[in-house]
């Protein structure tokens, strides 16, 4: 796969990812996460899965505790017909004022009913972070 097309479908789905969780439509959201999703590096949790990021979701729209999300500093890693692996630099902004910060490394693969979804996220502590960014450039 070409990078410019790899980048496209990332940011797409960073775009719609953001928007979902701003007008706080959970199935449109979680329509976006795989159902073999694993999140790793998030403090307090060895592994969130589906059902864990779901309930996660569900609680935070219901509470209204997303105001928004942004990402930027896009990086592609690496790519194939069916995954692009990227990291990006997310912003949370909370209803009660807290920005949380961090930089993650998303996979994204695409699924037998061609929907690019999220397989994987690592929140990427500093220094691991700061190599991956040099490394790619």
């Amino acid at each position: 796969m070409i990078e410019e097309h790899a980048q496209q479908i990332a940011e797409q789905w960073l775009t719609r990812a953001a928007e979902s969780a701003g007008q706080k439509d959970l199935e449109g959201h979680m329509g976006m996460i795989s159902k073999r999703v694993s999140v790793q590096g998030v403090p307090g949790f060895d592994n969130i899965d589906y059902d864990t990021w779901y309930k996660q979701c569900r609680h935070q729209f219901e509470m209204a505790m997303i105001k928004s999300i942004a990402y930027k500093g896009f990086n592609l890693v690496s790519s194939t017909e069916t995954q692009v692996v990227f990291t990006v630099f997310e912003a949370v902004m909370g209803t009660d004022g807290r920005l949380n910060e961090q930089i993650v490394e998303m996979s994204l693969e695409i699924e037998p009913d061609d929907v690019w979804r999220l397989v994987l996220e690592r929140v990427l502590i500093e220094n691991d972070a700061m190599r991956n960014h040099e490394l790619s450039s």
